[in-house]
């Protein structure tokens, strides 16, 4: 039986979004494109934390060549910002328990 994936809406950030969201005490935790991404989102929520997605700016300077080689096929690449969610509100549930 195939696994229906929803697909994670990405926010287009500037870099003072990426600012704010690191002085509010969310952390940076990776890079990915779907599938990977709408599944890594649901897990962290399910394991309790807030996430935030922003499309993945690419940085002169740094090696780029496989978010360029992705983005010429229409991937999209999200960086998926964490951070715990205050102390006694439980985790979003899920959809099939």
């Amino acid at each position: 039986m195939a696994t229906k994936h929803r697909t994670i809406p990405i926010r287009q950030a500037s870099m003072s979004r990426e600012l704010e969201l690191q002085r509010q005490g969310w952390t940076r935790q990776t890079t990915i494109g779907e599938p990977r991404l709408s599944e890594l989102v649901d897990t962290y929520r399910g394991l309790g934390y807030d996430v935030e997605v922003i499309e993945h700016r690419v940085e002169n300077g740094d090696c780029n060549s496989c978010f360029e080689a992705g983005k010429e096929i229409g991937i999209v690449y999200g960086d998926i910002y964490l951070r715990r969610k205050p102390e006694g509100q439980p985790p979003e549930k899920d959809e099939l328990f």
